[in-house]
Formats: structure tokens, C-alpha cells, sequence
């Protein structure tokens, strides 16, 4: 290999002595020997001369360097600022593989778990273990993280994340709120829930609340069960009594929410994020400039409109319910519940064990952490009008005689001279009392289908008769589809 003088030099130098380098010269071309096994002295001392010339030189830059602090303190700092600056690339180069990791095991995580629901909410949400043995037991899905739950529902995890999210002032509500006048008098507020929303809580009831077994006593907003069903055992009675539970749905607040679900077998994360989706704060509308604010003004309480509502708080109320069915039944009464309304019944005429259930009742409400109305106690002897939500119970269900004489005498004024100018319960549009007298025909038929089946057919003809007829909707023409977007096609 043909060498330049700079290479060659380079070389003599890097071995040590020329002698050396014509050595290793030889022996790359061939002519000095290497497969003998003896030790050849003259190559031993080439050796050990240039091994020699090479530490010479580097005693004497050595000394040199010595002899100048000021070169050798230069040579010292350059060392230590190759070291440093190589440590701090290699300190980069960690801390930089150290976020990386740790932004895709924080992504990992908020695709499967809710890390963040807003200030007040959020202790807990790191306990993501749910008591499998419970949710086993109460024939709940066994659901471990916030994916579970999603999946569970028919949802995704963003989607939960955005309905859960609390702020105490915010742009957006989750509920249309409205009030509505109370029979006795009063307004009662209703939080009827944003679609979105609703499909959630529903989703929540049919998967969840559902599945949660209650007290036979319980009657309201259960499936095979109603008003019917809950006035019928206290029929015949020679007693009947009523109790009202005061201000029903906004007495469970969210900690009992969140504690039921805790109960029930969810870890923390589950059961705040459950308890965030079924209830609702209590809030001011405000105007600033121009802009809608909600303002948080208390805590978060059972939204009265929400489909979850009943459910949750028939669960909550089982414990009640099974306590004061107890306590009538040693007394001589029966007792069921629609929702706020308690009712018990006796066939002894001997009021020696009334007060004492009263006393009892009342006892029981307040350990339980309910409300017991002051003004909406009731006491219906034999001989009188005995009513239970509404039902008129002296001898079976039924529909109040008056209000059925009322409604008979309506539909002949309809089938007689026509629509024009009839109303009913104060509602006299069109639409609306067509409804109106639909509802309260299902309604008697369900009480009592004997009789009432007749006049549900009448109403169901007159319905037919002026019910105006759904617009058929307009065709569009070709030039309109065409206008359409093309991604408004998908889905």
C-alpha cells in the first residue's frame, strides 16, 4: 500500500521509532517470519526501543506541561469542560426519554381512566379499584376504569370526561331548568337533562340502577310497578294514612350519590364520576357584558327531571323502607311508597297503635336523614274518600267519581258540537288538550280498565278525528342534493 511522507511519519511516530516501523512493514509484506515459535531478539529490542522512545516523549510533553501551571491548569479545565458538556448531553438525552415515556404513559392513562373532573371532585380519582366480590354480588358489571365504564354505557371515555367536569362558573349547563305549579300550591323546579346528557343517565339506569333489587314496598318509577300497584294494598282499609317527604330529590346530595355507588362495589374514580354525571350543582344564571355565566351556588344534589333520579333514590331508600315496613307490620299496618309519598293502611278500626306509628315513622325519617313534610299528614277513616296518589281506595282503585263524570261529559260536548272551545284541567289549545285528554283516558283505563277502556277508545276516536295530519316532508330536487356537502353523506 503506497504511502504518503506525512503517513509515514504519522506512523514512525504512533509505533514509536523508524526501526519499528520498517519492522511492521516487514512483517505486512512477508519478509520477516512470524510462524516461527522462538522469540527473535532482534525484533524484541525494536520493540522495547520504540515502547521506550514513545514514553520518553510522553515524560518530556509531560514535563513541559508541568513546567507551565498555566498550561496545565488550561489542560485541566478543557478535560473537565469535555466531561461536563458530555454529561450534559448525555442529562438531555435521559431527561428528554424520561418526558417522552412519561407523556405516552400519561396518555395511556387518560384513555383509560378520568384523571382531572374540576377543583372540588377530583380527590379519589386515582383509586381505581372496584370490590369485584361486590359488584358480583349485586349482579353490577364488573367495571375497573373509566374505559370499562364507557364501554359499559355505550359511550367513550371523552364523552364522559365532558358531562362529569364540574367548574364553579362556567359557559355551558347540562340542564334546561323550568318550573312547574304543584297541585298543592307552589312551584316545583324541574332540571330536565340536555340530550346528550340523558342518553348517559339512561344509559346508567337500564345498566346500573336497574339491576339493584329494592324493598317490595317501593312502588314509584319501576318497571311492572306503579300507582296502581302502590294503592292497591291499602284498599278496603278502616284507616289510611299519608305522609309527604319534603323537598324529595335535592335531599340526596352528592356525597350520598358517590357513597351509594361506593356501597354498591366502584372504585372512587367510578363512583365520582357516576355520582358527578346523576347530579346536578345548584346555580345562578348570570349576564356579564353580553356573555351567559352558571355560577355554582351550592352543593350538587338529584336533578328532579333526570332519568336516574327515581332509581338512585329508591336505592338509598331501601334501608328506610325496610326499617319502616318493619315497624308498621309489628303495629298492624301496611306501608308502601311512591317516590316521597308514604302510605299506611289498617283494617282495625282501634286507633291504639296510630300514634305510635306516627311517633315511630317520624323517628325513622329523621335518622335516615330525610325530611317528613309538616303540612301533608293525612288521616282517611272508613267512610270517607280514602285516597293514595291520587286513587281512590275505599273499595278497590278507582278514579274519582266527580272527575270521571267531568270527563264524560267533555267527550260528549266534543262529539257533539266539535273541539272548538272545550279545555280540560285549564288547557284549552287544540294540540295540547288532545294530549291532554289522551293522558287522563290511559290513565283511567290503567286504574280501572273495566270501565275505562270504554271511554279510552272514545278518546282515541276524537284523537283520530282532529288530530291534524303529519306534513309530508317536501322532496328535494337534484340540484339541492347536489349542493350538499359530500362528508354530510357519511354516517
Amino acid at each position: 500500500m503506497a504511502s504518503t511522507r506525512q503517513e509515514i511519519q504519522r506512523l514512525i511516530k504512533e509505533l514509536g521509532s523508524k526501526d519499528a516501523y520498517v519492522l511492521s512493514e516487514m512483517k505486512r509484506l512477508g519478509f520477516w517470519d512470524t510462524a516461527s515459535d522462538q522469540p527473535s531478539l532482534p525484533e524484541v529490542l525494536i520493540e522495547e526501543e520504540a515502547q521506550l522512545y514513545k514514553e520518553i516523549r510522553a515524560l518530556v510533553k509531560e514535563s513541559k506541561i508541568q513546567g507551565d501551571d498555566e498550561a496545565l491548569l488550561k489542560r485541566i479545565r478543557t478535560e473537565r469542560m469535555k466531561a461536563s458538556r458530555a454529561k450534559q448531553k448525555e442529562n438531555k438525552a435521559k431527561r428528554a426519554a424520561e418526558r417522552l415515556a412519561k407523556a405516552e404513559a400519561w396518555k395511556v392513562r387518560k384513555s383509560k381512566e378520568l384523571l382531572y373532573l374540576g377543583e372540588k371532585y377530583s380527590a379519589g380519582l386515582s383509586n381505581n379499584k372496584s370490590d369485584i366480590s361486590k359488584l358480583l354480588k349485586n349482579n353490577l358489571p364488573t367495571i375497573d376504569n373509566a374505559l370499562d365504564l364507557a364501554v359499559v354505557l355505550g359511550t367513550t371515555i371523552n364523552e364522559l370526561r365532558f358531562l362529569a367536569y364540574t367548574r364553579s362558573v362556567a359557559t355551558t349547563t347540562h340542564y334546561k331548568r323550568y318550573v312547574v305549579p304543584k297541585k298543592s300550591g307552589g312551584q316545583r323546579l324541574i332540571a330536565a337533562p340536555m340530550e346528550r346528557l340523558k342518553k348517559v343517565q339512561t344509559a346508567i339506569l337500564k345498566t346500573i340502577l336497574y339491576k339493584i333489587s329494592l324493598h317490595p314496598a317501593a312502588h314509584g318509577f319501576i318497571p311492572e310497578r306503579s300507582i296502581v300497584s302502590n294503592a292497591d294494598p291499602h284498599t278496603k282499609a278502616a284507616v289510611v294514612v299519608n305522609m309527604d317527604l319534603q323537598d324529595f330529590f335535592p335531599t340526596f346530595t352528592y356525597k350520598r350519590v358517590k357513597g351509594l355507588f361506593v356501597k354498591l362495589g366502584f372504585s372512587e374514580q367510578i363512583a365520582i364520576t357516576l355520582a358527578l354525571i346523576c347530579t346536578e350543582p345548584q346555580e345562578d344564571r348570570v349576564e356579564v357584558d353580553g356573555q351567559i355565566f352558571y355560577v355554582e351556588t351550592g352543593e350538587r344534589r338529584l336533578p328532579q327531571g333526570a332519568p336516574s333520579s327515581p332509581a338512585i333514590s329508591n336505592i338509598i331508600c331501601k334501608r328506610l323502607d325496610y326499617r319502616i315496613a318493619g315497624a308498621a307490620k309489628k303495629l298492624g299496618f301496611k306501608y308502601t311508597r311512591y317516590a316521597d309519598d308514604m302510605t299506611f293502611s289498617s283494617t282495625d278500626q282501634s286507633n291504639a297503635n296510630l300514634q305510635k306509628l306516627l311517633w315511630q315513622a317520624k323517628e325513622i325519617i329523621k335518622d335516615e336523614q330525610l325530611v317528613l313534610h309538616p303540612d301533608k299528614l293525612r288521616i282517611m277513616h272508613q267512610g270517607k274518600r280514602q285516597e293514595v296518589t291520587g286513587i281512590v281506595v275505599n273499595d278497590k282503585p278507582n278514579v274519582d267519581r266527580k272527575t270521571v263524570r267531568q270527563f264524560r261529559a267533555l267527550l260528549h260536548q266534543i262529539e257533539t258540537t266539535g273541539i272548538e272551545g272545550k279545555a280540560w284541567n285549564g288547557v284549552a289549545e287544540k294540540g295540547k288538550l288532545l294530549n291532554t285528554i289522551q293522558g287522563f283516558a290511559n290513565y283511567y283505563k290503567m286504574v280501572n280498565p273495566e270501565k275505562g277502556v270504554a271511554y279510552w277508545q272514545r278518546t282515541r276516536a276524537i284523537v283520530k278525528k282532529y288530530q291534524p295530519a303529519p306534513k309530508p316532508k317536501a322532496k328535494k330536487t337534484v340540484a339541492e342534493t347536489k349542493k350538499k356537502p359530500w362528508w354530510k353523506f357519511w354516517g
